[in-house]
C-alpha cells in the first residue's frame, strides 16, 4: 500500500516516503468558517496494466474564503501515486497508475477544508491592492472552449452598448450578468455541468445549459469586454443555510460538481458571481419552476453578484489542463478522470467509472 499525507499541500511528494497528517485547527475567533472532509473513492472494475486515474484536490488556498487543511490518500497496488501540481496553474491532483492488471485498482483521497461565505461590498470604496497587469493577463486570453472573437466579441459589444457602454469593470460585468439573468436558462437535460463550449451556446439559438456553459459564457463575455475573469471549478459540499434548496448538496456529492465565476476590478480584487445558479433557482427551487421576477429568484440574483455561499469547495481556476501521462488536455478539470487500455473513461458517469464523492461536515 502507498499512503501519502500532505500538510496544507505544502509539498509535492514522489512515490516513496510518507508524511504525518495533522489537522490544523481554524482559530476559534473565525467562528463563521465551515469545515468539511471530502472523500473521493475510485474503484476501477476494468483492471488493466495501463490504467491511470487523475483526481482533483482543492486549491492550496484561496485567500479570504477557502483554506485547505490537509490532503491524504491511499492507493493500494498502484505502481505510482503522487500529488501532482500542474506547472503555471493552481491545479493539483492525485495522479495514480497501475502496471499489474491483477492488483487492486482503488484510490481513496481525503481532503479537509475550511470555507467561508463571500460578500463584496460594492457600495464602498475599494481598498484592495491592485494586481499587476502581467498577473491579470492570462484572464483576458481565449481558451479552447471560450474564444473571444466572432460571435463572442459581437455579443459582448452588443451587451455593453445596450448598457450605455460603462467604463469600469464592475459596470461592464454587471451589464453581462443582468443580460444573462434576463436571457439565459438552465437546461436540466444537459449531462454533468455541460461542456463549457461558449461558441456553441451562442450559435445554438438556445441560450441554455448548466454551470460550465453559463458561467463559462459570463467569463468569456467579460474577457471580450476587457474585464479579467475566470471560471472556478469545484463541488458543493453542504446544504444551503440561506434558504435555497436547489443550491446545496450534502452526503453523497458524486454529482454535485459546480463551476462558479469571478471577475477582477481594481480596488476590490476578485469579485464572485454566479448567474448559472440564478437560473438554477428559477428552474429547480420548486416543482414547475419560478418566474424570473419571483422573490426567491430576485434574492438569488442579488446575492450572486458579489457573493457566494460557503457550502462549496474550489478545485482550481484553470482551462485546457494537461493531465500527466494523458494524450490530450481537458477543457476543465472538475471531475475525476481515468483511462484504461480500452480508452478514456466517462467522467460524467460515476456509476460506471466507478467513483463516489462524499462530504462530511466537521464543524
Amino acid at each position: 500500500m502507498q499512503r501519502r499525507h500532505f500538510l496544507q499541500l505544502s509539498s509535492i511528494a514522489a512515490s516513496a516516503g510518507s508524511f504525518g497528517s495533522v489537522f490544523v485547527a481554524i482559530p476559534a475567533a473565525a467562528a463563521n468558517w465551515r469545515q468539511f472532509e471530502v472523500t473521493t473513492f475510485v474503484d476501477l472494475s476494468e483492471k488493466t496494466a495501463q490504467s491511470k486515474v487523475w483526481i482533483p484536490v482543492p486549491a492550496a488556498e484561496l485567500p479570504g474564503y477557502q483554506r485547505t487543511v490537509d490532503v491524504s490518500f491511499s492507493a493500494p497496488g498502484a505502481t505510482k501515486a503522487e500529488l501532482f501540481a500542474v506547472p503555471g496553474t493552481d491545479v493539483r491532483m492525485i495522479a495514480v497508475q497501475w502496471a499489474d492488471a491483477a492488483s487492486a485498482h482503488t484510490v481513496e483521497v481525503k481532503s479537509r477544508i475550511a470555507v467561508l461565505d463571500r460578500a463584496t461590498d460594492l457600495g464602498a470604496a475599494g481598498t484592495a491592492r491592485k494586481l499587476p497587469a502581467a498577473q491579470l493577463r492570462p484572464y483576458l486570453q481565449p481558451t479552447s472552449l471560450a474564444p473571444l472573437d466572432g460571435i463572442v466579441k459581437e455579443t459582448a459589444d452588443k451587451i455593453q452598448a445596450e448598457a450605455g457602454k460603462p467604463q469600469d469593470a464592475i459596470g461592464k460585468a454587471r451589464a453581462i450578468y443582468d443580460w444573462m439573468v434576463a436571457n439565459c436558462t438552465r437546461d436540466g437535460s444537459v449531462a454533468g455541468c455541460g461542456t463549457g463550449d461558449v461558441r456553441y451556446t451562442l450559435t445554438s439559438g438556445n441560450l441554455s445549459g448548466k454551470c460550465a456553459d453559463l458561467n463559462g459564457l459570463f467569463t468569456a463575455l467579460s474577457r471580450a469586454s476587457g474585464v479579467p475573469a475566470r471560471d472556478v471549478y469545484g463541488v458543493r459540499v453542504d446544504d444551503s443555510v440561506h434558504g435555497f434548496k436547489s443550491l446545496g448538496k450534502s452526503g453523497d456529492i458524486s454529482k454535485a460538481q459546480h463551476c462558479r465565476a469571478e471577475f477582477y476590478a481594481d480596488g476590490y480584487g476578485w469579485i464572485p458571481v454566479d448567474p448559472a445558479d440564478v437560473a438554477k433557482v428559477a428552474l429547480e427551487e420548486q416543482p414547475g419552476g419560478l418566474p424570473k421576477d419571483a422573490p426567491k429568484v430576485r434574492a438569488a440574483r442579488a446575492m450572486l453578484f458579489g457573493g457566494w455561499e460557503g457550502n462549496w469547495m474550489a478545485y482550481n481556476t484553470a482551462a485546457d489542463v494537461r493531465l500527466p501521462g494523458a494524450g490530450k488536455a481537458v477543457g476543465f478539470f472538475m471531475y475525476p478522470q481515468g483511462e484504461t487500455a480500452q480508452g478514456r473513461l466517462d467522467s460524467l458517469d460515476p456509476a460506471h467509472f466507478t467513483y463516489r464523492i462524499t462530504s462530511t461536515k466537521l464543524g
